[in-house]
């Protein structure tokens, strides 16, 4: 199926890893060319370098903390251009209120919450004068239905998802579409970090966390592709009328009678 995506400038954030990582990878080969934004220059690097070798499209990055309000301007003034937004980076760590210090919640807010506001502040600024655009947030199925065990994550998340409905149900007078996409758990190696921790408490025995998702709808959870191809389907042309919602791939798990 062609998305007719070649030749558009995207920008990714938090694309050097999991998610991120998956979505540069998928709008290569669609034909995009890329603005990677990471805190890794390392890790940007040697994605730039795998890109580079598959696909003919060019491949900018960035190494920056987007959790600071000037570097989230710098940005948006480095490369104005861009056709697509794809706000991604941040991960916002569990625990109950009782377990998340303020300088926690700050610190975790300041990149996933303020900074997709302020990106998408910037960029929506920049599509409006042009009369044209796509913002997509990828944020979290955390905010489907909130946890006290994940209380700091579940309302960024539900916030984010507010943002984006607000926005994405006016922004067609713009020009402009803002949709967002909800992973659930996803096979990445943060989701195996504490995949492996969870194991370790639960069983004595970390090499044991498989047997922690095996709960899970289909007995696994998402693959980053998976989620990197709902992203280009969202922001391509053949998903030119949404907008103002928000897409959930959790295999159905937000919606069962019981989280397990």
């Amino acid at each position: 199926m062609d998305l007719n995506l070649i030749g558009h400038k995207v920008l990714i954030t938090g694309a050097s890893q999991g998610i991120g990582r998956a979505v540069a990878k998928q709008l290569a080969a669609e034909g995009c060319d890329l603005c990677l934004v990471a805190r890794s220059e390392a890790d940007l690097a040697t994605l730039q370098r795998e890109i580079g070798d598959a696909h003919n499209v060019a491949v900018h990055c960035l190494p920056t903390d987007l959790s600071v309000s000037a570097n989230q301007q710098a940005v948006a003034d480095r490369w104005p251009d861009v056709d697509i937004l794809v706000n991604n980076a941040g991960a916002i760590p569990g625990g109950r209120i009782d377990e998340v210090d303020e300088a926690t919640w700050r610190a975790a807010w300041d990149l996933k919450v303020f900074g997709y506001i302020n990106m998408t502040r910037h960029y929506y600024a920049l599509m409006k004068a042009r009369g044209k655009g796509v913002i997509l947030n990828i944020i979290g199925a955390g905010g489907e239905r909130p946890a006290a065990n994940y209380i700091a994550g579940a309302t960024a998340n539900a916030g984010l998802m507010a943002f984006t409905r607000a926005l994405g149900g006016d922004s067609a007078s713009d020009g402009i579409r803002v949709v967002g996409l909800n992973p659930g758990p996803v096979a990445t190696d943060r989701l195996v970090r504490l995949m492996r921790t969870l194991a370790e408490e639960k069983f004595g025995d970390a090499e044991r966390w498989e047997e922690i998702v095996t709960p899970l709808p289909f007995g696994r959870a998402a693959t980053s592709e998976e989620i990197a191809n709902m992203t280009a389907f969202l922001v391509s042309e053949l998903s030119a009328y949404t907008s103002g919602t928000i897409v959930t791939i959790d295999g159905g798990h937000s919606n069962r009678g019981s989280l397990m």
